[in-house]
């Protein structure tokens, strides 16, 4: 995908978009399943463990999406 626009429906919208909406999908289904994983205790300070998470999945996104992958199809 690259850094390239996203064309909808005429309207040319950043990749960033994107990145940061599969990265807020990410993260609501990690946080969800941490917390089952913890059997309902949350972390102590739950407001830096969200935003650090939602980084790290945004980043994810970017990063996996963004990158060039050979012509043969592999990694």
């Amino acid at each position: 995908m690259g850094l390239h626009e996203i064309t909808l429906g005429g309207l040319l919208l950043p990749p960033m978009l994107l990145y940061v909406a599969l990265g807020l999908a990410a993260t609501l289904l990690l946080r969800a399943l941490l917390y089952r994983l913890q059997k309902g205790r949350r972390p102590w300070y739950e407001a830096w463990f969200d935003t650090a998470l939602f980084v790290l999945c945004t980043a994810a996104a970017a990063y996996v999406f963004s990158a060039s992958f050979p012509a043969t199809g592999a990694f």
